[in-house]
């Protein structure tokens, strides 16, 4: 799906991940560690490998099964990553941390930052978000053009798009999601996947459809809000000179049915929009499909403003941007607003 932008036209086209170190994330966590317990949390960075892969290989190096691991987000393979990983050792009897440490051939690499004990196991999800590094080389437009997209970014934000991560090269999941609705049989993880594809696919036809209007920041009659940073849903409720204020400073955000069963939290002319894009081939197929799945209906912000964004130009033709986002977004939606960004790693595959 050819997803509108916000903010006008491109104004740079460029390449992303030409090198692993063009691409850095580092999760913010969302717990300290308690000291105590039979997990043992590490702190880890690794180059090239995404984050199951990484699993294993800590699983390798405990002598446990890849079950007793945990960890909070998922990670790709193209791109330097920082994120924490739970072991649980009931004995905490933990081989020599030194040999946990990993160079392969390929570049691929594992590195210990720091660990400690923890009680729990380290559940998805847990995480405040994630901080970005991002190089993008081969620039080509005008800077002044470019500087200025930034800040009306930094100002007002981006469409809270699911990126195309979601649904596989060239809409993969989806196409599948489509077939395991029709009948066929896939296993429990690939399940999950998909339905997540195709609910993320329902959501951006949404949000597309509202920024088409002009409308993805600021409300409809019948508005379902939710708050930030959290999944706290509230509304319709009438629109007022306090939620104007709210929505001013980005503590509320007009939302987006994420698809299940129950009805719509939004009504009236929110609702109208919603039930329009959603009718569009193959909406009705996926939207049947979740319900079947036994998915409830539930609501996802349709605005993300990244964090601290700033930038610099480090070569006449190489843009650094630096921001954090919340957990479950994508920093291909801010680089969206900018741009046609191609995809180094694809390329080089």
């Amino acid at each position: 799906m050819n997803l509108p932008r916000a903010h006008g036209d491109a104004v740079l086209a460029a390449r992303m991940r030409s090198r692993a170190e063009d691409f850095f994330v580092e999760e913010l966590d969302g717990f300290a560690a308690s000291g105590s317990g039979e997990h043992l949390l590490l702190s880890v960075e690794k180059r090239g490998m995404n984050t199951a892969w990484a699993a294993q290989r800590i699983a390798q190096w405990a002598g446990v099964d890849v079950a007793a691991i945990g960890y909070a987000g998922q990670k790709d393979r193209h791109a330097v990553t920082r994120q924490r990983f739970s072991v649980h050792l009931p004995r905490r009897n933990a081989p020599p941390l030194e040999r946990l440490s990993y160079e392969g051939e390929g570049g691929e690499a594992l590195r210990l930052l720091g660990h400690d004990w923890h009680a729990k196991k380290l559940p998805r999800g847990a995480l405040a978000g994630n901080r970005f590094v991002l190089v993008l080389r081969g620039v080509e437009g005008e800077r002044d053009a470019i500087d200025a997209r930034l800040k009306t970014v930094a100002a007002r934000g981006v469409p809270n798009y699911f990126g195309e991560q979601r649904f596989g090269r060239g809409g993969d999941n989806l196409h599948a999601a489509l077939s395991m609705f029709a009948g066929r049989r896939v296993g429990r993880e690939q399940r999950s996947h998909l339905l997540s594809a195709a609910r993320s696919a329902l959501f951006n036809r949404v949000l597309a459809a509202r920024v088409a209007a002009g409308c993805w920041d600021t409300p409809l009659q019948g508005e379902a809000w939710m708050l930030d940073g959290s999944r706290s849903v509230f509304g319709p409720e009438p629109y007022s000179e306090q939620l104007a204020e709210r929505l001013a400073r980005f503590d509320i955000h007009p939302s987006g049915p994420l698809w299940g069963r129950g009805e719509l939290r939004s009504q009236d002319e929110a609702a109208a929009m919603e039930l329009v894009a959603l009718a569009e081939p193959p909406g009705e197929a996926l939207r049947a499909g979740l319900e079947r799945a036994g998915l409830k209906q539930e609501r996802r912000a349709l605005r993300l403003r990244p964090d601290g964004l700033a930038w610099n130009w480090p070569a006449e033709d190489a843009l650094e941007l630096r921001f954090a986002l919340p957990p479950g977004t994508y920093a291909t939606s801010v680089l969206a607003e900018l741009g046609e960004v191609r995809d180094g790693s694809y390329e080089a595959a």
